[in-house]
């Protein structure tokens, strides 16, 4: 069976970088809808025309646009040995046609990972983004702030922030998140999936403690 891991925490959480290294070390395919998103609007698609205003104003985008979105992507030939999903699903509804979807292949979710991080330590990291017109390398006021303000320091390009990244927005997501997707946990932790890692801790400290959660379940499959 392929494993599929569904990796929860908020915006800002670390879903990202972690869910990277968990690729990485797996060799699954990581996907992530924000991505796909985005993908989709850069390319002018009709779902990703579709998709842009929930995205600009910190809303949540339709199921039936995130979900047409995923059936496509998952039915890759990277994703056979196995998928870390990286914010879908976001509701209970989502979870329910996750699952359903699955079930069609005989498929099921195996773990969901929670990284757990405070309401203000995810401000802090998300509402200081900045990035470089010409070729997207990712700064922040605090933790990576480049050596000129308002310039990129490896290829001389202006700074600037996203819509979806101002401090409004991103508190906008969060109190959507909490709304939506905390019944998750609730819901995955009924099933014995939910494993909850402190996202407050170093990124390698939270990284090991994800690595084990999947490894626990690899050596049961």
């Amino acid at each position: 069976m392929t494993c599929y891991i569904v990796l929860l925490g908020a915006p800002g959480a670390g879903k990202g970088p972690q869910g990277e290294r968990l690729k990485a070390d797996l060799g699954f395919a990581r996907v992530s809808t924000g991505e796909l998103f985005r993908e989709h609007i850069g390319k002018g698609t009709p779902l990703g025309q579709q998709v842009q205003p929930y995205l600009t104003s910190g809303q949540l985008v339709p199921d039936a646009l995130t979900i047409a979105m995923l059936r496509e992507r998952i039915a890759a030939d990277d994703c056979k040995a196995g998928v870390i999903l990286d914010g879908f699903p976001r509701t209970l509804p989502q979870a329910e046609a996750l699952d359903a979807l699955l079930a069609e292949s005989g498929q099921r979710v195996s773990l969901a990972p929670y990284i757990a991080v405070d309401r203000e330590t995810l401000l802090e990291r998300l509402s200081g983004r900045w990035m470089c017109r010409a070729h997207d390398h990712v700064y922040h006021a605090l933790f990576n702030p480049p050596k000129r303000a308002g310039v990129c320091d490896l290829d001389g390009s202006e700074l600037y922030q996203r819509a979806d990244d101002t401090r409004e927005v991103q508190e906008r997501r969060i109190a959507v998140y909490e709304e939506k997707t905390t019944p998750l946990l609730d819901y995955y932790r009924a099933h014995g999936l939910l494993a909850e890692v402190d996202g407050a801790a170093d990124i390698d400290t939270v990284y090991a403690g994800l690595h084990a959660a999947v490894e626990r379940v690899l050596a049961g499959a």
